[in-house]
């Protein structure tokens, strides 16, 4: 029989030429509001080609936290998970790829057999042998379906979706564990500014209680002033000492943070250098470019909505051609000869016809899915919006509450040196001194607290702005 080509071609080119026509509707990204700039207002966006965009903690101009930060893009062991996720994801991209392709398989085999002695032979039929046969087969197979609706164009649609989605949570993983470095650091800064401030204090009080003392001894100080002295002196070292378990923890996170065991780092002691940069916040309509966790929720919602059209296509026939050839003999000598070649080919259309309501219900699953993508992302968007907010707020309040705060360090300064001198010269009881060094170091304490929040606010402003990433450098699977 001779297989008629035109046949088939007239047959397979209309079908395939229906591939452009996928099931479901095409994907446009959610609409969102975005106000026309912040409330907070801040500094206006201005052109910054020529700085790094991606090492943005150099800012604060710290060698030792630029150090730290280096590490964490090589060791962080939450960003090696998340790049093999994207891995992961990149090679379902190509799973799905395959799909538009035909499979071609082969197979070698020999075989003997004999019949049951037992079978019955039908009446009119000669005799069955009873003997051994020997079958020899060397076969070739191809089958391809055509994509007539869309059905796998949908699939590599959603597949290089999540693939960009998991790309952006890694750029969103990377992000958040740099903030997370930069704030443990400052932290740990501000508790070392806060040792410091204690330690120079006990000297200061070590003086105080030597100067009670002497008066004590000379007979113009109560005993009860000595007393005091040591109350004051045993409480800030008992605050200093205090210091040093949250300062060890903070060592152990920023250990983890760069991907090493606790043992394994130590940060020495040194003083808070580091102060809040200067950072323009741009315009609200930027962020959906900038964050890489909104790129997500999108790319997400751009995933559901391929899936609707997956499930659409369930609803139309599939069009598959199959073919296969080879060499079958029972005899190995005339295996290979042109009688023993076989072949196929054919098309065959397969469709559902009762399904007891799968396909409607996997319909529906899908839109609502795709629904709930589109409200994740648009919460993502506000999320996104209220972060900066919040954070150009605590900025702002936090710079007129140094400003405040400086002063009222000065003006404790002042009254210590002042009550001091007065009960030196016997004007007043040590009660005074003591409140008076107690109103002091509370607000030297506060005013470095103060600094450590500016400098939390500055790097989750930065955060919250994208950290200068965009999705235009997005990695997407080819």
């Amino acid at each position: 029989m001779k297989l008629d080509q035109t046949k088939i071609t007239v047959l397979v080119l209309p079908l395939a030429l229906l591939g452009a026509c996928a099931a479901g509707p095409d994907y446009v990204r959610p609409a969102v509001e975005a106000p026309a700039a912040f409330k907070e207002g801040w500094k206006q966006a201005e052109p910054r080609d020529r700085e790094e965009r991606g090492r943005w903690w150099e800012v604060f101009s710290d060698p030792l936290l630029n150090s730290l930060q280096a590490q964490v893009d090589i060791s962080n062991q939450t960003l090696v998970r998340a790049e093999a996720q994207f891995r992961q994801a990149a090679a379902l991209v190509d799973s799905a790829r395959a799909g538009y392709f035909p499979s071609i398989g082969g197979g070698l085999s020999t075989t003997r057999s004999r019949a049951s002695a037992s079978t019955t032979a039908q009446p009119s039929a000669v005799p069955v042998s009873r003997g051994v046969a020997t079958n020899y087969n060397l076969s070739f197979n191809a089958s391809w379906e055509a994509d007539v609706w869309g059905r796998i164009g949908r699939t590599v649609e959603a597949s290089v979706a999540g693939a960009q989605a998991s790309g952006a949570d890694l750029e969103a993983a990377r992000l958040s564990a740099h903030a997370q470095l930069a704030q443990s650091y400052f932290q740990l800064r501000a508790l070392d500014a806060q040792r410091q401030l204690l330690d120079d204090t006990i000297a200061a009080f070590e003086k105080s209680l030597q100067l009670t003392q002497n008066r004590y001894a000379a007979g113009v100080a109560a005993k009860a002033d000595v007393v005091q002295a040591q109350t004051q002196l045993k409480t800030t070292q008992a605050q200093a000492i205090d210091t040093g378990i949250s300062r060890a923890q903070l060592e152990h996170a920023i250990a983890l943070l760069v991907g090493k065991a606790p043992s394994e780092l130590s940060i020495a002691r040194a003083p808070l250098a580091a102060r809040p940069p200067s950072i323009p916040a741009g315009l609200p309509s930027e962020l959906l470019e900038r964050r890489p966790d909104i790129a997500a929720a999108e790319r997400r919602a751009a995933a559901a909505n391929a899936q609707i059209g997956i499930a659409k296509a369930a609803y139309f026939p599939s069009f598959t051609i199959a073919a296969a050839t080879g060499y079958q003999s029972a005899s190995m000598a005339q295996w290979f000869t042109a009688p023993s070649r076989f072949w196929s080919i054919g098309p065959a259309l397969a469709l559902s016809l009762l399904d007891g309501g799968l396909r409607r219900s996997q319909s529906d699953q899908a839109i609502a899915a795709y629904d709930a993508s589109v409200a994740a992302y648009r919460q993502t968007v506000l999320t996104a919006f209220a972060e900066v907010e919040d954070n150009l707020a605590a900025l702002r309040i936090l710079e007129q509450e140094a400003q405040v705060q400086d002063e009222a360090v000065k003006s404790a300064r002042l009254s210590l040196e002042l009550t001091l001198n007065q009960y030196k010269a016997g004007t007043v009881s040590y009660l005074n001194v003591t409140a008076a060094q107690a109103t002091a170091l509370a607000n030297e304490r506060t005013a470095v607290d103060i600094l450590n929040r500016r400098l939390a606010a500055s790097v989750l402003l930065i955060k919250a702005l994208g950290g200068g990433w965009s999705n235009a450098s997005l990695r997407l699977p080819q």
